[in-house]
């Protein structure tokens, strides 16, 4: 008998084992990528800056199970503001969307439902790069899994009180980090 209960443990350690994982939630685009240069189409129209405004091509897979809607921010970090600079924050995309096209914003093209909050700049929809003359600063876009189908926020909502919702619903997120200099 203890023979048996050792061979059959050291079968179970010989034999390998391969868990099952699921798919990794992913952030992808068409027009911007980790580390790359924005192009002049992601730059903002005004504030000293002569760029296309429209906002990147974004797309997403993996979401994991319970997602029941997604957000998409983007952020600048090294704005000389002390809290940064958002460009960018898209609200209650419904959970079947896997993408937003290129200039999604400001031509409309969101699903109904989903809403965008006013950027730093101080107008809803996508505000582009803009950095002072001469440095250059990261443009992080994120997209988020959220586990409720909505979030308790409307289109006046601050970006502080959309980032603080959309973190405390957060399933997964994944982002993309590019670079402008001016």
């Amino acid at each position: 008998m203890i023979r048996a209960l050792i061979a059959a443990a050291l079968l179970s350690i010989a034999l390998p084992v391969t868990p099952v994982l699921a798919e990794e939630f992913t952030l992808a685009s068409e027009d911007i990528s980790e580390g790359g240069t924005l192009d002049n189409s992601f730059v903002f129209q005004g504030f000293g800056c002569e760029g296309g405004n429209i906002s990147p091509q974004l797309s997403w897979s993996g979401a994991p199970e319970g997602t029941k809607s997604f957000a998409v921010t983007a952020y600048d970090p090294d704005a000389p503001t002390g809290s940064g600079w958002w460009h960018w924050s898209v609200l209650n995309l419904p959970a079947d969307a896997v993408a937003l096209p290129r200039g999604a914003s400001p031509e409309g093209a969101l699903p109904d439902g989903a809403i965008e909050l006013s950027n730093d700049y101080g107008a809803a929809g996508f505000g582009g790069a803009c950095p002072p003359p001469g440095e250059v600063h990261r443009y992080i876009f994120t997209v988020y899994a959220l586990g409720v189908d909505s979030l308790p926020v409307d289109a006046s909502a601050s970006n502080a009180l959309a980032g603080f919702m959309t973190r405390a619903n957060a399933l997964a997120s994944d982002s993309i980090t590019a670079v402008y200099r001016r």
